[in-house]
């Protein structure tokens, strides 16, 4: 299923962006008095092409169809950040650059993508209306199940999709159609061929276990008299999915069933992020840690840091780093987790734990790779072996780099978790976490954790 079937979005797609790009440089030229010569040609050949391959991986119009605007302008946004920063690149290294104008390129740069926003906005307003007849394709559903009931309120909920739930087939008596279907049963699987024929069905999808594969072949057959695209919709949606996608190895396609979210430009997009606020973090706060580790060294005899071993990326070891806050340095077997008042505690070692400051040398481990700024707390390795046991997909959290700050950090969950419900708690916000990451969520926790540290709540 594409946007190609819907012609204002292929319009859109394939023919009127690219002249919104090329044209709002020329109207630039002119608007400055600026002559249009042949190496403005040629930066706007070069942003055509660009432009287009990088959209297309983007994809805005994949949120768009899903009525997810601030995302859609997000993506629209990006991926002409991406087209900027690969026409820069091929302008330095070519030398284009030396023979354009800077003032209409960079007024270019910075209005397009707000130009393109613009005119997507008023065509959605003007053109696209989802009750038009002949932009909505009709649609049924073959299998009247959890799957297809799912795909049923997708379809009700987003009219950006273009398509409209004609309703069900299936062979299955009356007394066993879930109770909470919304749309008409139209009949048996025997008669969908008929229907279709008969209505003009454009779409129909196939909400069927892979045990019906007899039945579906001799649909599949009967299909093949009419012009409907036919698709099959996987009972794997039945489960908790993590960051589904399909995919394909070597040329043959597979479903990502449970996967990280931090995989190809988002990979780049978190470490890059990553190192720019580490960096900066550290530098400021340098002088403090320095006044740190000298009280920790005059307050009380040990290391100034205390290195401790912890799952990271993947459940493999890595070592974290803490300004020592306690008088002993537990890594084995059984690691006894700081509880209120604990005498074990240091001179300052109460302060810093309250006021996160112990947290700091953790920044040299994110520009070391080993953890990210945000992402699941890390947990000591005696820990991990006894919760993994008690907690349903509790190792599912280290398919990210841990985080010095986390998602359930910011809802309450900072400091001891003595009771399993607690760390269940804790396990759930950080599974949420991987399901729905953005860098956008990452700065939200970010500013998050610093409102939550000025209170202080439960740390100790």
């Amino acid at each position: 299923m594409t946007v190609n079937d819907i012609p204002l979005i292929s319009f859109f797609q394939r023919v009127l962006d690219p002249l919104i790009i090329m044209g709002t440089l020329y109207l630039f030229s002119m608007a400055y008095g600026v002559p249009f010569s042949g190496h403005s040609l040629l930066l706007m050949v070069l942003a055509f092409f660009v432009s287009s391959a990088i959209y297309q991986h983007v994809d805005p119009y994949r949120t768009w169809r899903s009525g997810r605007k601030l995302a859609y302008s997000r993506d629209v946004l990006v991926g002409w950040m991406l087209t900027v920063l690969v026409l820069v690149f091929l302008g330095v290294v070519s030398g284009l650059t030396r023979y354009v104008d800077e003032t209409v390129v960079l007024t270019w740069f910075c209005a397009t993508p707000f130009i393109l926003l613009g005119c997507h906005l008023a065509a959605g307003k003007l053109g696209l209306d989802p009750t038009r007849a002949s932009e909505v394709r009709s649609v049924v559903i073959i299998g009247a199940n959890d799957v297809g009931l799912k795909f049923a309120k997708t379809i009700s909920g987003h009219p950006n999709l273009f398509m409209h739930m004609d309703g069900f087939f299936d062979d299955r008596e009356p007394d066993r159609w879930p109770p909470d279907m919304q749309q008409p049963m139209l009949g048996r699987m025997a008669d969908i061929a008929g229907y279709v024929r008969e209505h003009g069905t454009k779409m129909i999808f196939i909400s069927q276990p892979i045990s019906a594969q007899p039945r579906i072949r001799k649909l599949l057959d009967e299909l093949q008299d009419t012009t409907a695209s036919v698709y099959f919709l996987p009972d794997i949606y039945v489960f908790d999915l993590m960051q589904a996608r399909f995919d394909n190895v070597g040329g043959m396609p597979v479903i990502a069933i449970c996967e990280t979210p931090f995989t190809g430009l988002n990979s780049l997009i978190k470490r890059a992020s990553d190192i720019v606020i580490g960096l900066m973090i550290q530098i400021a706060l340098l002088p403090v840690m320095l006044v740190i580790a000298l009280a920790v060294k005059l307050t009380s005899p040990g290391p100034v840091i205390f290195r401790q071993r912890r799952y990271g990326l993947y459940g493999e070891e890595i070592i974290v780093y803490k300004f020592r806050s306690m008088t002993v340095a537990e890594d084995g077997a059984k690691v006894v987790q700081a509880t209120k008042n604990d005498q074990r505690l240091t001179r300052i070692g109460s302060f810093l734990r309250r006021s996160s400051l112990d947290e700091l040398p953790q920044f040299i481990n994110v520009l070391q790779g080993r953890m990210s700024i945000v992402g699941p707390r890390p947990h000591a390795v005696a820990h991990n072996e006894q919760y993994r046991k008690l907690i349903k997909g509790y190792m599912l959290r280290h398919k990210a780099k841990p985080g010095i700050t986390g998602w359930a950090q910011v809802n309450g969950l900072r400091g001891e978790t003595e009771t399993l419900d607690k760390m269940e708690a804790r396990i759930h916000f950080d599974l949420d976490y991987l399901r729905n990451w953005s860098l956008w969520l990452d700065i939200w926790i970010i500013l998050r954790t610093v409102k939550v540290v000025l209170k202080r709540d439960n740390a100790h």
